[in-house]
């Protein structure tokens, strides 16, 4: 482009009223733009054939990427913060796991922003409108508090006035300004100086401004800070990185803008391990005496939910009841089974566990014993706490996981056989295993199961659940010597029942009564089948 023929478009002011400057000249405000007469009347004949070859919009004759800058309508620049929704459940902050996006995409209706996890499940939180992001307002590992910006953006096509208040909430007249200001920072709307410092301002703002076009056609370029796109690095690279301990928002990203590649975690891996040798041999030929070093380690979003809730839970005076429960009819039963579920598979089980006939177990003894399924509500209309009787048996099964304890429910077991449950049970616990188990698959147990044996030990005292009266735990099976019916030594196959209630609502003799039905289902397990529905 020859000098003297550049040309820089700036709104002058709220209303349609535009400047057109060209270097070397003063500024010119002409209002009311759609009359091309006036603007082409104050312009030389190289300015004029200039300003014809540029393909303008059909409201104010401009090029269309200029377009957002000089619309007098806010609609069609909207830019605003998406609020983090309240996904149920109470939870009131969630962890951000990982970004989909970056600030400056662009972004579809539906299209994933980003991966959140909360106490109980982690969510994909999607876009419900089309747009440009303007900004992220946590880095990958924040805790987002519900309610508040999870990102802001530019919404560029109409909206009505309800899709607004569902992305960003009522605000107040204040709240509502204060937004226009920062809808006026973020476009790029430049207003005109005054007369007196017109020089000066100008030039200030000519520097200031990001992705505006300058008097000579550059564009400013932003900085790209350590880490700030390490978020976006794919599954496999913050897998390998989980590998290698390493924190992904310390690695230089030399991927495109900034994204974290395998070769470099594999580098920062090679250099921190250099580092820590030399300062290995360093210490140890110093000094043997060394002081105690302690490291601290923020609790992860899992852990800290299980300390709120645990802390809770134990405010409840717990009692033990504990006994020994003969395993060998149920382990003939479980082997007679799995013969014939190994040549035919139903419902995609092809081996069954103890725990199905367990947990089944449970759910007859609750239809004679509906207290242990109960909750108490000490907030009741009445000023007294209440038992609230539930009719559905979900119990509960703790699982470990990488992410730590989590307790899927499998619900309505009144009304399922051994198989169901060993279905939904195989179900659960893929999901957990992979991260994926939803807010429903984790919410409304009403007594839980605790399989500590399948780790290891005999005994535990398990700790009751948030509005849960009693929780069983299963210690590890074992085979004993034992006595048969003719005085002879047989083996026997036992596994310990460690029950805690809530001493509050129930005693130990309902209790033990409560433990001595599900003791007698387990023992003798073909009378489960006169009870089944």
């Amino acid at each position: 482009m020859a000098p003297g023929t550049g040309a820089r478009l700036i709104p002058a002011g709220p209303l349609p009223t535009i400047a057109v400057s060209f270097c070397g000249e003063p500024q010119m405000s002409i209002v009311n733009p759609p009359c091309l007469e006036n603007i082409l009347s104050r312009l030389s004949p190289p300015q004029i054939q200039l300003y014809r070859s540029v393909a303008f919009s059909r409201q104010f004759g401009l090029p269309f990427e200029l377009r957002k800058g000089f619309c007098a309508s806010q609609r069609s620049q909207v830019i605003k913060p998406f609020l983090l929704a309240d996904i149920g459940e109470g939870i009131r902050e969630c962890e951000i796991i990982q970004w989909f996006v970056e600030p400056e995409a662009r972004v579809e209706e539906w299209d994933k922003l980003c991966e959140v996890q909360s106490d109980k499940a982690s969510v994909e939180i999607t876009s419900r409108f089309a747009g440009v992001i303007k900004k992220l307002h946590y880095e990958a590992g924040d805790m987002a508090k519900v309610g508040k910006p999870l990102l802001d953006i530019d919404i560029e096509s109409d909206v009505n006035e309800q899709d607004l208040a569902a992305l960003t909430g009522s605000t107040s007249g204040e709240e509502s300004q204060a937004q226009a200001n920062d809808v006026t920072k973020v476009s790029g709307i430049v207003p005109l100086p005054s007369k007196e410092n017109n020089g000066e301002t100008n030039s200030k703002n000519s520097r200031a401004r990001d992705g505006i076009v300058e008097q000579d056609g550059a564009i400013s370029e932003m900085s790209r800070p350590k880490g700030k796109y390490a978020s976006l690095a794919t599954p496999a690279v913050r897998h390998l990185t989980k590998e290698l301990n390493v924190d992904i928002q310390e690695v230089h990203g030399t991927g495109k803008d900034g994204r974290v590649l395998k070769e470099d975690v594999y580098q920062f891996a090679k250099q921190r391990d250099a580092g820590d040798v030399r300062a290995t041999q360093t210490s140890a030929s110093s000094s043997v005496d060394t002081e105690q070093a302690e490291n601290i380690v923020p609790l992860s979003n899992t852990q800290f939910h299980m300390f709120k809730a645990m802390t809770k839970s134990l405010s409840k005076p717990h009692f033990l009841y504990a006994d020994e429960i003969d395993f060998t009819g149920l382990s003939e039963l479980r082997s007679r089974l799995n013969k014939g579920l190994a040549k035919s598979p139903l419902n995609d089980v092809g081996k069954l566990s103890f725990l199905p006939f367990i947990i089944k177990a449970m759910s007859l003894a609750l239809q004679s014993y509906p207290m242990l399924n109960a909750r108490v509500d000490e907030d009741a209309e009445t000023g007294k706490p209440v038992l609230v009787h539930r009719s559905q048996h979900n119990i509960g099964v703790a699982i470990d996981t990488p992410s730590g304890l989590l307790v899927p429910v499998i619900r309505n077991v009144s009304s399922l056989n051994v198989l169901s449950i060993a279905a939904e049970l195989i179900r659960l616990q893929s999901l957990a295993a992979s991260g994926k188990l939803s807010t429903r698959d984790l919410s409304g147990g009403t007594i839980t199961l605790s399989n500590i044996g399948s780790i290891g030990g005999t005994y535990v005292s398990p700790v009751i659940v948030e509005k849960e009266v009693a929780i069983l735990g299963v210690g590890r099976m074992r085979t004993i010597p034992a006595f048969g019916e003719a005085g002879q030594v047989i083996a026997k196959q036992v596994c310990n029942f460690s029950w805690s209630a809530d001493h509050r609502v129930i005693d130990g003799a309902t209790m033990a009564r409560a433990a001595e039905v599900v003791k007698g289902f387990v023992e003798d397990p073909d009378s489960m089948v006169i009870h089944l529905r």
